[in-house]
């Protein structure tokens, strides 16, 4: 009987089920480190990924730290706390199109088939320990990104004002 494999997304290499060790040790130390830090996680089902929240200046976000244990990866997205009102669809996309341009770690995201709003930071840690510094310099820099850039979302989404002024307002 043939082993099981898996591709690990980059080379096309075959990953054997236990060639898996640093990815699930990623997930124990982002696991810790999330209890430690105050994040209160919940683990979703029995997948290695945690719901988290974060209480911001501008309201209360929602995020997900996940490790893609066979691709070692970790992500992390930070959800706005409204949802994008189908009319308003290009001009939220303009403006996180805006938002983007400059950012150095991460990106605004949105999902054109219900309207969400999310923040993505993410590291590929292929053959390297995943660190609490590694994991705070991902998580922090996110939810700070997301809460400074939320009240411009917000009036553009509810308010009278263009993409351009919503990303002024915000980065002036």
């Amino acid at each position: 009987m043939p082993e099981h494999t898996a591709s690990n997304g980059r080379t096309g290499e075959s990953l054997k089920p236990e060639d898996h060790a640093n990815g699930e040790r990623a997930f124990a130390a982002l696991t810790q480190f999330l209890k430690d830090d105050g994040w209160y996680p919940q683990q979703l089902d029995e997948k290695t990924i945690h719901r988290v929240y974060f209480a911001g200046k501008n309201g209360e976000l929602r995020c997900y730290a996940q490790i893609r244990v066979d691709l070692e990866q970790f992500l992390f997205y930070v959800i706005a706390p409204v949802k994008t009102p189908e009319p308003m669809y290009a001009h939220v996309a303009e403006y996180i199109t805006r938002a983007n341009y400059g950012l150095r770690i991460g990106n605004f995201e949105m999902d054109y088939s219900d309207g969400e709003v999310r923040y993505k930071s993410s590291l590929d840690f292929e053959g390297q320990p995943l660190t609490p510094t590694l994991i705070k310099n991902a998580m922090y820099p996110a939810v700070h990104t997301m809460d400074l850039y939320l009240p411009g979302l917000l009036g553009l989404m509810y308010g009278n004002k263009t993409p351009a002024e919503a990303i002024r307002d915000i980065e002036d």
